[in-house]
Order: C-alpha cells, then sequence, then structure tokens
C-alpha cells in the first residue's frame, strides 16, 4: 500500500475512529485501525470494539492500493502533532508501515488485516432519514438520564419506539426519566422496539456537530446503522427488554409551579454549593407565588434562596437530588418552565408545556 493524504484530513478519518478504541486490550488487533487504499481515490479506515464499528473515508493519491491495520492513537497523537498543511505519506511493506510528512519519519508495526473483526450487519431492514438536527435534540434531551449500573444493563441506553404516529426516545436511571416524542419519519413504521447503547450514543453525539442535512438510519432487531456523511456507525443494540416507563409518568399532579428555568437553575445552584457530596439534596418550600429553596449540610453548614415563581395551590415542601434537577432544567430552552407536582412522596412530572416534545419525570427525596 502507498498513498499520500493532507494532514487535516487524515486526521479528520482518524479522529473520527480512534475514539472508538478502548485504551486497554487483551486482544491487540482491537488497538489497531483498519486502513484500506482503493483504487478510487479514496482511503477507508475503520474500528472496532465488537460492539460498535466506525468507518470513514478521505480523499487521498493512492499509488498502490492495498491494505494494512496500525495502532489507532499512536497513529493519530503522531499524524495530531505533524506541521498543518503537510502532506502525509503511508506505505506499508514487510510488516511496518512507514509515514512521512514534511521531515518528519517514522516507521509502525503492523498486524494482518485478515485478524481484523468486522460486524456482520445482516439484514436492516427498517430505514428512514432524521434531520441532524432533530437527532442532537433527541440526544441532547434525554442521555443525561441514561444509566450507568452495569446490573441494569437493559437501562444503559436511550430506548427507541414507534407508537399511533410517533417516534419515542426515552432514558431513564430509576430516578429520574427523560421522554422526547417527534413525529414518526417515513420509513419507521413497524420498527422494533431497540435500546441504542450509551457508548455508540457518545460516538454519534460527536460525529453529528460536523453533519449538516439528514442522516440515514437502518436498523433490525439487533443491529443499527447511522450514515453521516462520510461516516458510517454501526453499533449491537442492547439485548433485553426496556421498563414499561408509562407507567411512571404522572397524570394526576394537580399542584402547578410555573417558573422562570434559568433563575430557577441558578437559585438550586448556589444553595447546593454546600450540599454534602453524598446526598446533594435540596428541599423545596412552595407557598403562594414563593419558592423558598434549602440546604442543611452537617459539615456545612445551611443555605437557602428564594426563588420567583407563580404558585398558587396549597403549599408543602419536597427535597430532590440538586444535580438531577440541575440535568432537567438546564435542558429546558423555553423562558418559563412548568413543574406538576402531587406531594413530597410522588414523582413530579416537568416541561416546557404540554405542546412540547421533552418531558421529564423526577423522583423526590426525603430531606
Amino acid at each position: 500500500m502507498k498513498a499520500t493524504i493532507e494532514r487535516a484530513a487524515l486526521l479528520k478519518s482518524l479522529g473520527h475512529v480512534q475514539s472508538v478504541v478502548e485504551r486497554r486490550n487483551t486482544i491487540p488487533i482491537l488497538s489497531n485501525v483498519l486502513i484500506e487504499a482503493g483504487d478510487n481515490g479514496t482511503i477507508r479506515f475503520m474500528a472496532t470494539d465488537l460492539d460498535l464499528q466506525i468507518v470513514d473515508e478521505a480523499e487521498a493519491a493512492i499509488d498502490q492500493p492495498g491494505t494494512t491495520t496500525v495502532s489507532a492513537h499512536t497513529l493519530f497523537e503522531i499524524v495530531r502533532k505533524l506541521p498543518e498543511g503537510s502532506q502525509v505519506s503511508l506505505s506499508a511493506a514487510e510488516g511496518r508501515l512507514h509515514i512521512a510528512a514534511s521531515r518528519y519519519k517514522s516507521n509502525l508495526p503492523t498486524l494482518p488485516r485478515d485478524d481484523f473483526p468486522v460486524i456482520a450487519e445482516g439484514e436492516l431492514p427498517t430505514s428512514f432519514e432524521l434531520p441532524a438536527a432533530k437527532l442532537r435534540q433527541i440526544i441532547d434531551k434525554t442521555r443525561f438520564a441514561i444509566s450507568t449500573e452495569e446490573t441494569r444493563y437493559y437501562l444503559n441506553g436511550i430506548f427507541m419506539h414507534v407508537a399511533d404516529d410517533v417516534l419515542k426516545a426515552a432514558a431513564t436511571d430509576g430516578h429520574r426519566l427523560a421522554r422526547v416524542t417527534i413525529a414518526r419519519p417515513e420509513g419507521a413504521q413497524g420498527m422494533p422496539d431497540i435500546i441504542v447503547p450509551r457508548k455508540c450514543i457518545g460516538e454519534l453525539r460527536k460525529l453529528l456537530d460536523e453533519v449538516e442535512g439528514s442522516v440515514a438510519v437502518s436498523l433490525s432487531a439487533s443491529k443499527i446503522r447511522f450514515t453521516l456523511g462520510h461516516a458510517v456507525l454501526t453499533s449491537k443494540l442492547i439485548d433485553g427488554t426496556f421498563p414499561d416507563y408509562s407507567r411512571v409518568i404522572p397524570t394526576g399532579n394537580d399542584k402547578l409551579l410555573t417558573i422562570d428555568p434559568k433563575s430557577f437553575l441558578q437559585g438550586v445552584d448556589r444553595v447546593a454549593t454546600i450540599a454534602s457530596e453524598k446526598t446533594r439534596a435540596v428541599k423545596m418550600a412552595l407557598d403562594r407565588d414563593k419558592i423558598t429553596l434549602s440546604v442543611t449540610s452537617p459539615e456545612n453548614g445551611t443555605a437557602t434562596e428564594e426563588v420567583p415563581g407563580d404558585y398558587s395551590a396549597a403549599g408543602f415542601e419536597i427535597g430532590f437530588n440538586a444535580k438531577y434537577l440541575s440535568d432537567i432544567l438546564s435542558q429546558i430552552e423555553s423562558d418559563t418552565v412548568e413543574v406538576h407536582l402531587a406531594d413530597a412522596a410522588a414523582p413530579t412530572l416537568i416541561r416546557e408545556n404540554d405542546k412540547a416534545e421533552a418531558l421529564y419525570v423526577l423522583m423526590p427525596m426525603r430531606v
């Protein structure tokens, strides 16, 4: 293999693929990126961790088509440090990859192409397109609620399913729930219920920052593929059953607080400064058009702040985890947010209004 490629193009492609590669691997080939120089003027780069695979391609001058694999992180770091604008020459022969750019030369050990695993996609019967901006919104408004508890592996991703004429995406860790509802894309009818893993969501979100227009999505009950410009991300789906989250969305919460999310978030943030790391509990005392936030910490003392809000139901007190509440409030883009409450022990519903695509449910804490 022999090819010459512009540093910026090489760095962009390697940046996309190398982040899939785990830092510590017991299987040496999984530390490598597969480099394929075709005879059509493009180089393909591929990396995988056996659950997630990413392929990206870039234009290059190909002198001799061929294939090799080399350490993904090492190659990325070398290219990152090369002078801007330089032309990078890559040539593979006799178990080494020779890299030359400007006055720099290096020579890295390679592993055979045949050892490199590829995720077999099989049939992906459901296909549809989503605007990149809509996909970004779905991820941003739900992924903070993905559980990190490995024992409940079926909560370690975003659940996507079609109901009636809408596509719903939901994530929960048992303490809070985030759900976004959008119009069902053309072609998504009949799609299986799927759970997209956290790592795939993270890699997809990074790629979405560089994409305008639409993203092609193809899926089966066990795999999903996203095509974003030159990059193709393929992932296994979580094999498990997501709980029926609709049961925890309260419908009878009759106490309504309407409040400015920014001043509410800032108030929570200020009083939570002294909260203990373990509980992070903030108490909210509701009175007519007056909300008092307070934190009492045995080590750090007390803090209170009054936040103006629109509230006319009976007064009561309720506690929340300050971080969970802040995570939700920071997703609210409008000037007001509705907080639907029932009592100190019942789940609370938070949304911009009844027409909003996103809704959040937060379990209270004892304080």
